[in-house]
């Protein structure tokens, strides 16, 4: 009887339990069926119709509710066990023993996820990573994709930019999904390019129209074709998507149609060019441009023919009549054209020096500012040479300086100029602009004879011409980069001999010429020439009468013969002149040496003796007042 009882109660608690968690199960199929059931309880469950070992992550917790109205095998048992917990934010991991662990999704990617490989298909909610190697897009363009459509709790998508590979890691659906995403995405792209030629209009602005039309693709992508303009043969080469090129082209030869071009006419004053000069310039531009149209015929270059330009003299300005899309361009040619170009000042000594087969010449670089050549001295000594002692150094030469040095030119010139043996032939001083011929002549017109005729009243009909004879210096300057100018120079020195031909041919002309190109730096002085002039002289002095006896008359005479070379040379410096400062800098420098020249007339030592009486304590206005009188007589009195 107490059996019996006791069967019956382990029934009926069987039965409860049943109940409890209204779990059944026939021939290996299983149903659930639980009603705010802790987690725990649910994952136990599970674990014991399994057979696996399951352990729980301690903030695993909480009441679910689910049902299920079929029976399932073990496998989609096992998913749907995997997809509950995904809904209530938990996942679960592989360990390699074959123990699971049940943790919160966004821990999940933390831990040892299995690896699924090529090929392999899973689905389901179980957490698993793919190795996704691209062949045609790249891993960094795609995987910012991919990670928004992932899940954003237990997924990520990493890329592995050195071997164009995806890392992904999520539930096995959601990584099944985007797999099929990838293998539409990364496909084999049509770089065909195709070319069109245009016949009317231009190849730049019709592939900036297109470019500006199309822009991007959606979202912000790079546009699917693109166009690029070859001016060489005016044409369009359009690279991209195949339908998107067809577009393209299409677009393109509906633009390339004729048209009649409307002309605008503009005046631009120019402000440093003369306008005729520009005028020849972009003269030779459009007859170039209009050449090369006829052997390439090209649209881009042929529209030179409609444009017209023309100077007004009297306004320096330019009228230019043109297309609207080329006067744009024009107006930026001559802008770059009308600049306030530099300007150089040349200054020259052209002197001869005496006695220049006893010159004995030695080169002494004695600083790093400059150096020279020296010629017979009275104890001037390179060391001597500094930028405080320059006047004192070359006071002491008996010869003359030569090469080059930075300043002090009025030095060099006080030296040569209190050397008896030379003869300071000029000393011109120019300012010409920047790649501008200047030249400097002083000489007189010396006529010549250059044929005679007896007409039938036996008068003499001669021919006369004239020629130029004197001192000639002709220097172009060119500013180079780093200032330094080179300068071509053309120096002529000429001069009637003092002997005539034989027979009366005519006067003997002596003509001493150097052509050259020089380099030289701003402010720094060159020397060119080492021309010599060899010279006979015989002089004869004798007694008054007793010279003349015949027989003992050459007792009472002496005869020399003196043979006398001359050296010409060239001393020049050209400084650059950028600005109106710079041109100020240089007229005060010449007017200071034109004052220092006069500084010992006796006109100005008047001046400055009554300056010194009258300028005395509190008599500024008054002493102001008589400088000015006394400046006033002084450049009224003749010098």
């Amino acid at each position: 009887m107490m059996n019996s009882l006791f069967h019956r109660a382990g029934l009926i608690l069987l039965f409860l339990i049943a109940v409890a968690v209204s779990w059944n199960t026939h021939a290996s199929t299983y149903e659930a069926n639980f009603k705010n059931a802790e987690i725990g309880e649910f994952i136990a469950t599970v674990s014991k119709n399994l057979n696996k070992t399951i352990i729980l992550d301690p903030s695993v917790k909480g009441h679910i509710s689910v049902r299920s109205h079929e029976e399932m095998d073990e496998e989609r048992y096992y998913q749907f066990f995997l997809s509950v917990l995904e809904v209530y934010g938990f996942a679960v991991t592989h360990m390699k023993n074959g123990v699971l662990k049940v943790i919160p999704a966004k821990n999940a990617r933390n831990g040892v996820i299995p690896l699924s490989k090529n090929g392999e298909i899973r689905a389901g909610d179980e957490l698993i990573t793919r190795v996704v190697p691209l062949q045609f897009v790249t891993a960094k363009e795609l995987a910012p994709l991919l990670r928004q459509l992932n899940d954003a709790a237990a997924g990520s998508v990493v890329h592995y930019e050195p071997g164009n590979v995806l890392l992904m890691t999520g539930r096995a659906a959601v990584i099944e999904q985007l797999m099929e995403i990838v293998e539409n995405v990364d496909l084999p792209e049509d770089r065909s390019v195709e070319n069109v030629v245009l016949e009317n209009a231009s190849a730049t602005q019709v592939a900036e129209l297109l470019n500006t039309l199309h822009g991007n693709g959606k979202n912000g992508t790079p546009p699917p074709a693109k166009a690029v303009a070859d001016d060489r043969t005016n044409a369009l080469l359009i690279s991209g998507e195949a339908s998107a090129r067809e577009a393209l082209a299409r677009t393109a030869r509906g633009l390339d149609v004729g048209k009649t071009r409307q002309s605008t006419a503009k005046v631009i004053y120019l402000k440093h060019a003369k306008a005729e000069n520009l005028l020849e310039v972009l003269t030779g531009i459009g007859q170039q441009s209009g050449q090369a149209a006829n052997k390439t015929a090209t649209p881009a270059i042929s529209m030179m023919k409609d444009i017209v330009v023309k100077a007004d003299t009297h306004t320096n300005s330019l009228i230019v009549t043109a297309p609207h899309d080329q006067l744009a361009e024009l107006e930026s040619v001559i802008a770059q054209l009308d600049i306030d170009r530099a300007q150089v000042l040349v200054e020259a000594i052209v002197v001869e020096v005496q006695d220049a087969d006893g010159l004995a010449l030695g080169v002494q670089w004695f600083n790093q500012h400059g150096g020279g050549t020296q010629f017979p001295d009275a104890g001037a000594t390179s060391g001597q040479l500094q930028s405080a002692g320059v006047a004192q150094a070359l006071a002491k030469m008996n010869g003359l300086a030569a090469g080059f040095y930075r300043g002090n030119w009025s030095g060099l010139l006080t030296t040569l100029q209190t050397n008896s043996q030379n003869n300071i032939l000029a000393t011109p001083s120019i300012v010409t602009l920047d790649n501008i011929e200047a030249e400097f002549t002083v000489g007189q017109d010396v006529p010549v004879l250059t044929g005679s005729q007896t007409t039938s009243g036996d008068n003499v009909y001669q021919t006369v011409t004239r020629r130029s004879v004197g001192i000639k210096l002709k220097v172009k300057p060119q500013i180079n980069k780093g200032d330094s100018v080179m300068m071509e120079i053309e120096q002529e020195v000429s001069s009637v001999a003092e002997e005539a031909t034989k027979d009366n041919l005519g006067p003997t002309f002596n003509t001493r010429t150097v052509r050259n190109a020089v380099l030289v730096s701003s402010g720094n002085t060159v020397v060119v020439g080492g021309l010599l002039d060899s010279n006979q002289a015989r002089t004869q002095n004798a007694v008054p009468v007793l010279g003349d006896i015949p027989l003992i008359g050459g007792l009472f005479r002496y005869r020399s013969d003196k043979a006398s070379k001359r050296n010409l040379m060239l001393f020049i410096r050209p400084t650059i002149i950028r600005s109106q400062i710079d041109f100020s800098q240089s007229t005060r420098s010449q007017y200071d040496k034109f004052g220092d020249t006069l500084v010992s007339s006796p006109g100005v030592q008047a001046v400055k003796q009554g300056l010194s009486q009258q300028v005395t304590g509190q008599q500024t206005n008054n002493a102001l007042k008589e400088t000015t009188r006394l400046l006033a007589e002084f450049y009224q009195v003749a010098p």
